[in-house]
């Protein structure tokens, strides 16, 4: 199950059903598939706040992910900051509801086991999120 939930700020205009949809299917690439996913939109404010209280970290970022996966099936809690996508987004000059799509999917994928953090896992992550965008168009 996919959920969406907002913390102090306006939810953003997205097609649940199908992010749901292609969630599974991505999930399913992998060989994995789809438990309890939370998705909460937050603001930098709130994510800054997360960051500093469970992975002692002090700067803003557009994602965090909790991950609750047993076995074959994913899970996890995500938290986004829809102030950081929406800077992302016009810093890399695309679209906010891409941005946003990309960041959703950057969660799954680290659920499923795409790390971004070492030599070449950032070039393998964004492979990942490209992939995942192209089938989110196509459905």
């Amino acid at each position: 199950m996919v959920s969406f939930q907002t913390d102090s700020v306006e939810m953003p205009v997205i097609d649940e059903g199908k992010i749901g949809k292609w969630l599974a299917f991505v999930a399913g690439e992998y060989g994995m598939l789809v438990g309890n996913l939370c998705y909460r939109f937050c603001s930098d404010d709130v994510i800054l706040e997360t960051n500093r209280q469970f992975l002692g970290h002090d700067y803003f970022t557009d994602i965090i992910t909790f991950d609750y996966t047993e076995g074959k099936k994913v899970g996890g809690d995500m938290l986004i900051s829809l102030d950081t996508v929406r800077s992302n987004a016009e810093g890399l000059g695309v679209a906010y509801e891409r941005e946003l799509l990309r960041v959703i999917v950057h969660g799954l994928l680290h659920l499923c086991g795409e790390e971004d953090k070492g030599p070449g896992q950032r070039e393998t992550m964004e492979a990942a999120e490209n992939r995942a965008l192209e089938i989110y168009d196509a459905l």
